[in-house]
């Protein structure tokens, strides 16, 4: 019987430890994990990675730090599930299992050169924190950019620390909005729609990179074509239930694509006809 290579098999486990972890929502937890090899991620902006959890079981998650940091890796997690909730009781020093990077993430290099416009919604935020990171690291590579994040209530803002210090930087533009206010919130109060017929581009240069809830796509997109931004320049980052990540399973199918291999980021021009991608 031929023996299975499991070295390089992608569904090859990695034991990983956590570093540090820090809670920053009711409902989010960041942590930092590094693999035990002494072994590198070796991610692209907006892939994802399986972690699992042993007897517990496996769930797909956005690589939310750059490829720039290479010691270490960041997972943004919400807690909404038996793995995900059991995640968030392990302390730091605790194991964790990971698969992975798998799919396709942001286009780094065809983005050199050109503007950015960044719009996150919710926990959108946590994979294209991992873009906007690498962006600030190489930043003389880019172009203007502008990143625009809405989320409900101003005690969902994620990586609230790190949105204070884009505010400050004169090298890009930040705006966040919330659909609802508390009394000690100042910003912009609607959705993330709103912040976008306000924001000074150049549309033919400008590519889109979008992250949020399935609900926000139609509408941003609809603000993006009226900005004059063209369909190939607009990414979409589709989250689907990636049960394997090798395309076997069919759980993040839309039609003839597989998010998890195909996917999750994708160009609007080619998946526009997809009836059941939005």
């Amino acid at each position: 019987m031929e023996k299975v290579a499991l070295k390089d098999s992608s569904y090859q486990l990695k034991r990983a430890k956590i570093l540090n972890i820090k809670k920053l929502t009711d409902k989010e937890k960041f942590f930092e994990i590094a693999l035990m090899d002494r072994d590198y991620l070796d991610h692209e902006p907006g892939q994802f990675i399986m972690i699992s959890l042993l007897g517990i079981g496996e769930v797909p998650i956005s690589i939310c730090s750059s490829p720039t940091r290479r010691d270490s890796f960041d997972i943004c997690v919400r807690a909404v599930g038996k793995v995900t909730n059991k995640l968030h009781k392990l302390k730091t020093g605790d194991e964790v299992g990971i698969r992975g990077p798998y799919g396709k993430g942001f286009p780094v290099r065809i983005l050199e050169g050109n503007d950015l416009l960044i719009i996150a919604g919710g926990l959108g935020l946590a994979p294209l924190r991992s873009l906007i990171t690498y962006v600030l690291d190489n930043r003389r590579d880019f172009g203007k950019v502008h990143i625009l994040f809405g989320c409900k209530e101003p005690k969902e803002i994620l990586f609230s620390d790190e949105m204070k210090k884009w505010s400050e930087r004169t090298d890009l533009h930040y705006a966040c909005t919330v659909d609802r206010a508390d009394p000690e919130w100042a910003g912009n109060v609607g959705v993330i729609t709103t912040l976008i017929p306000g924001v000074d581009i150049e549309p033919s240069r400008t590519f889109a990179a979008v992250v949020g809830p399935p609900v926000m796509y139609n509408f941003v997109i609809k603000e993006l074509l009226a900005k004059g931004i063209p369909e190939r320049q607009i990414l979409l980052s589709f989250e689907r239930h990636m049960k394997c990540g090798n395309g076997k399973c069919g759980r993040c199918q839309i039609q003839n694509l597989y998010c998890c291999q195909d996917g999750p980021v994708f160009n609007y021009e080619k998946i526009k006809y997809l009836s059941e991608a939005f």
